[in-house]
């Protein structure tokens, strides 16, 4: 029998009741609103009311491209039995670890800031008040949740909320739309090269492609091997086996993703037709929720504001946990959301410094609808780097065994990879 201690940290925990992330909320659902979370909703709805159809092509794009990254972070995840911050650990020099650690604790730290200022904003909608006393009681309850309580309790109950975002899809089939123009900008599109639509890119591809995504999906295939104490990674099992989970990994993340990308599509499409058709640029989130008035009417401002606080919701803990399975990987400390706080102290910390970090970063008043922006292109910058590793040891025989990435998805990694360097050179280049 092989001893516990000579485990990795996130293999080491063995509770036949935690089950993977997937078997507990379903695929599609909560994977897209981890995604479409409200930073990915305000960024979809700017460039949509800046630029019409003109940016709905990086969707179409992108959905190849987002399944071929996820799937090789989940497969590293599951075969070695280890997250992507434990195999880096082994994979390449330690520095190079903490630099790509502390990236994704930054880009998550902000991102969680954006989100809450706009779940604060949402919320003032609906009941005019201090918005900074919102995010500071939506922060510390979030944080309260995640260490107190297992995360699959309350995330059964606010998957639901989620559901609004299928509003946009109502929205594109009431408002009049040019549906021939929408294929052309799809299969066709007139692309710019000013620094607005470029940077616009990148926060598209930043909020869609997301480094947090990659640790996250990993980790909850590690997760999953601890549902039973007698499964190991995928390099030590039968053919048979293996070759199961990968299918079973495959089908989870083509479905999951398709919902992330058709929601995000229509959010987009919805306020290119309903915002930019009426010439309206969004400064607030009331401009915002004007996109859902066709299907909600007075109610777009209750609509709008149950999907970003429901999404919310559910992502903070996805951005603040995909942090700290990030450091827990790097410095070998145990990690579940499954385990009492007093087993996974240290894990703990890092998931409360993120939700009290970005707190306390909204109090530099912050602009709700520029930060959620700006969060996207942050994260289109970090993933270059976080990308570039993970495709590096999908691809190594040391690190996958027999099961190392080739073909399509070899190629569609790397392409996804050089397509998020390219636009973001071509920001810096362009400005």
């Amino acid at each position: 029998m092989t001893d516990e201690k000579s485990l990795e940290p996130e293999s080491a925990v063995a509770d036949r009741t935690e089950r993977s992330w997937i078997s507990r909320l379903g695929p599609g659902l909560v994977t897209g609103a981890a995604d479409d979370d409200p930073s990915g909703i305000g960024t979809y709805s700017q460039a949509g009311a800046q630029f019409g159809f003109a940016l709905l092509w990086t969707l179409l794009l992108t959905y190849p491209l987002m399944v071929a990254i996820q799937m090789t972070s989940a497969r590293i995840g599951r075969v070695s039995g280890k997250g992507l911050a434990s195999n880096m650990r082994e994979f390449g020099p330690k520095w190079l670890v903490i630099v790509l650690v502390l990236l994704l604790a930054v880009a998550n730290t902000i991102n969680i800031a954006a989100d809450l200022a706009a779940m604060g904003a949402a919320i003032h909608l609906l009941v005019p008040g201090p918005q900074l006393l919102y995010v500071t009681v939506i922060g510390a309850a979030s944080a309260a949740l995640q260490i107190s309580v297992p995360y699959e309790n309350y995330a059964r109950i606010l998957k639901w909320m989620t559901l609004v975002l299928f509003s946009y899809v109502a929205v594109a089939f009431i408002v009049p739309i040019d549906w021939r123009e929408v294929a052309v900008s799809l299969v066709w599109p007139r692309v710019q090269f000013s620094s607005d639509y470029l940077t616009m890119v990148v926060a598209v591809l930043g909020t869609t492609i997301s480094p947090y995504l990659f640790f996250w999906q990993a980790s909850q295939e590690v997760e999953e091997l601890r549902a039973n104490a007698t499964d190991r990674g995928l390099r030590w099992v039968s053919s048979f086996r293996a070759y199961r989970q990968l299918n079973r990994i495959t089908a989870d993340t083509w479905i999951g993703m398709g919902f992330s990308n058709a929601v995000a599509f229509f959010i987009m499409l919805s306020a290119a037709a309903t915002l930019h058709a009426h010439h309206v640029t969004i400064q607030t989130s009331a401009d915002a929720a004007r996109a859902l008035e066709p299907i909600a009417g007075h109610l777009a401002a209750y609509v709008f504001a149950a999907g970003i606080v429901g999404t919310g919701l559910l992502a903070l803990p996805v951005l603040a946990g995909s942090a700290a399975y990030g450091a827990a990987g790097a410095f070998r400390w145990r990690s579940s959301l499954s385990l009492h706080m007093t087993l996974a102290r240290e894990f703990y910390s890092v998931i409360a410094v993120a939700i009290i970090g970005g707190t306390a970063i909204t109090f530099l008043h912050l602009d709700p609808v520029k930060a959620l922006y700006w969060s996207a292109v942050i994260n289109g910058l970090a993933a270059v780097p976080v990308m570039i590793v993970v495709m590096l040891m999908g691809s190594s025989p040391r690190v996958m065994g027999k099961f190392a990435i080739t073909g399509v998805l070899r190629a569609g990694g790397w392409l996804a990879t050089a397509l998020m360097a390219f636009a973001a050179v071509a920001m810096f280049v362009s400005s």
